[in-house]
């Protein structure tokens, strides 16, 4: 027996039951779950266990697995899913946070035919460098969705698919379009890396304990190629734009916070540009880990120079004008589409408007 498997077994004697997905929950003083003959499950850390047979047999099935691929597996909880998925994938990655859920994957998949296609890996995967993979496979704790979602997106190598478990208003915020409620700056960063597809909805009856949401599952693949855009641009484009929404472009361009941060940026634009900086240091490394390369464009725009800025409603003029000269005054930020916020962050970027 195993160092890992006697400190399981040690531990089930002492608490006198076995750590297993079957039997009935008991409330804990501390509002855990727990089973009554198993591992007790934290709602504050987002384990809910996915119970329904035919849930993780239509998830694994619209993952298109190929025996040959490598699955990453995040917070595989007692091994449901992950069992599934040994059945197809070549191997399994699993990254699971808590020590009690790495025991009962151990004591699981000891001795069966798929315990060396299993390599289960114990730690925060927000603060894991991940390995190669071809699909990534997840039941997500709902507190780390975003996070996951464009840790994945800045993998390289580009991965093929991951279908992923959210909360529902989650998920339907990725898949939102223009003009629907849930469309946000959340979509269009998504989308900018990604496309993204609604694959089922899931009820919280189907987890052990039942969240109080429900739950659906997506399908995210990345870009092949990526946009090439400067991704740290881009979220300071889009940031702004969406910190009113509803709002006319005009209107939250005229604001002073923002008019404040963009003559900066363009103050720091004219100088490295008159220093050469500029052309020695065309690209670098994008937040996100998206590609690093600012859009090309054709706008023609007499730009303000330095001795200009002494006025503020000249710069003012200016960063109206370029919206104007784009039919953006109007325009809101909830019904532009993705080509929409390239087109302007080109004529931003053209007229020596940044947003980093």
């Amino acid at each position: 027996m195993s160092a890992a498997l006697r400190v399981a077994s040690a531990g089930v004697k002492k608490h006198g039951r076995k750590a297993t997905g079957g039997g009935k929950f008991g409330q804990n003083k501390d509002g855990r779950k727990a089973l009554a003959t198993g591992i007790e499950f934290h709602k504050s850390k987002g384990q809910h266990i996915l119970k329904n047979p035919q849930i993780i047999e239509s998830i694994v099935q619209k993952a298109g697995i190929k025996h040959t691929d490598v699955v990453l597996e995040i917070g595989p909880g007692t091994g449901n899913l992950t069992a599934k998925l040994l059945e197809v994938a070549k191997k399994v990655i699993a990254y699971e946070v808590d020590p009690r859920m790495v025991l009962e994957l151990q004591r699981r998949f000891q001795g069966t035919p798929q315990a060396n296609q299993l390599q289960i890996v114990q730690g925060d995967v927000l603060k894991q460098t991940l390995p190669y993979f071809d699909v990534c496979v997840s039941n997500t704790p709902y507190q780390i969705s975003s996070p996951l979602t464009f840790k994945l997106l800045s993998h390289k190598p580009l991965f093929r698919a991951a279908i992923l478990m959210f909360q529902r208003e989650f998920a339907m915020r990725l898949v939102a379009k223009p003009c629907e409620s849930l469309y946000c700056r959340l979509t269009v960063n998504t989308r900018l890396l990604s496309r993204v597809s609604h694959l089922l909805k899931v009820g919280k009856n189907n987890f052990k304990p039942p969240p109080k949401v429900e739950s659906s599952v997506v399908r995210i693949e990345p870009r092949h190629p990526p946009v090439q855009v400067n991704f740290t641009e881009w979220d300071g484009l889009v940031r702004l734009c969406f910190s009113r929404k509803n709002k006319t472009l005009g209107a939250i361009f005229k604001q002073n916070a923002c008019l404040d941060l963009l003559e900066k940026n363009y103050r720091t634009f004219l100088q490295l540009e008159a220093s050469g900086a500029l052309q020695s240091s065309s690209s670098s490394a994008a937040g996100g880990g998206s590609a690093d390369m600012d859009i090309e464009s054709s706008f023609p725009v007499k730009r303000l120079g330095i001795s200009d800025l002494a006025n503020r409603s000249r710069f003012k003029d200016y960063v109206l004008e370029v919206l104007k000269d784009g039919n953006f005054s109007d325009r809101r930020s909830s019904k532009l589409a993705q080509e929409d916020f390239l087109e302007l962050l080109a004529r931003f970027n053209a007229a020596g408007i940044h947003f980093k």
